[in-house]
């Protein structure tokens, strides 16, 4: 029990630490630095995604013989369905983004700032959890080690993220505290999501292969509608091109060698 609670927590973690930096950099981000931050958190996304759960997904059904790809690609494509899904229905606003999306809302900047992030961490935390249940259940192949290096890629990641959240929160207005505190408390949808998913495992337990590559693909969906568009647009977008190398190989390496 203390393994699950500190394996879903250790993202978390992440996220606060970035949410920190609020009080030691100046009201806004370099560009240069953001690049670089989306890059690497894109890096370590892909990397999980891959290793620790559509590799485990195909594996877990190698019983299907050529066969064993449907479960992941139904999954990865469901989940990126949902998170388009949950793009769509939520009014949110991007960081450095002025213009809205999602349906009209009468929101204050902030909390669509907040909405943005909520959707990013959603399925951080679903991937989490899946993979927690998968080495919580005998004969999944998953270890409790796997679990525990996918957390720490994860909260690794949140670093830096956590700072692009709380940065575009002080250039709204709001205070060094209250920023710190909106950048932290995003994180909170990650052990929440997490749990709910380890919950909805223990019960659908045959499920666990379309679990696993559902949550890589609302993983992949973050990555491909928002943080590369985001590195990438402007100056310096090679810069987010070297972050995302450094973010995948590191990621890559955790989960092959410690996994």
């Amino acid at each position: 029990m203390d393994g699950l609670v500190i394996g879903l927590l250790i993202p978390l973690v992440g996220t606060v630490l970035g949410a920190g930096f609020v009080f030691f950099m100046r009201d806004t981000m370099p560009a240069w630095l953001q690049k670089v931050l989306l890059g690497f958190a894109s890096g370590v996304m892909v990397a999980a995604s891959v290793w620790s759960l559509l590799i485990p997904s195909m594996e877990l059904s190698e019983d299907m013989g050529r066969m064993s790809v449907i479960p992941a690609t139904a999954g990865f494509l469901l989940g990126m369905a949902f998170l388009l899904f949950i793009d769509y229905i939520t009014p949110h606003l991007h960081p450095g983004n002025g213009k809205p999306e999602g349906p009209k809302a009468h929101l204050s900047r902030t909390a669509m700032l907040t909405l943005a992030v909520t959707i990013h961490n959603l399925p951080e935390g679903m991937a989490v959890g899946v993979v927690l249940a998968g080495a919580l259940q005998s004969g999944t192949g998953i270890t409790a080690a796997a679990a525990l290096v996918l957390s720490l890629g994860i909260a690794i990641q949140n670093v830096p993220e956590g700072a692009i959240i709380s940065m575009p929160m002080r250039a709204e207005g709001n205070s060094r505290l209250r920023s710190f505190l909106i950048g932290a408390l995003s994180g909170v949808v990650e052990p929440i999501g997490g749990l709910l998913v380890i919950l909805l495992a223990g019960i659908l337990t045959p499920l666990l292969p379309y679990m696993l590559s559902f949550a890589a693909g609302a993983m992949i969906y973050v990555v491909i509608e928002e943080l590369i568009p985001e590195s990438a647009e402007g100056e310096h977008s090679n810069l987010g091109t070297v972050g995302f190398a450094v973010g995948f190989v590191l990621m890559m390496v955790l989960d092959v060698m410690l996994g």
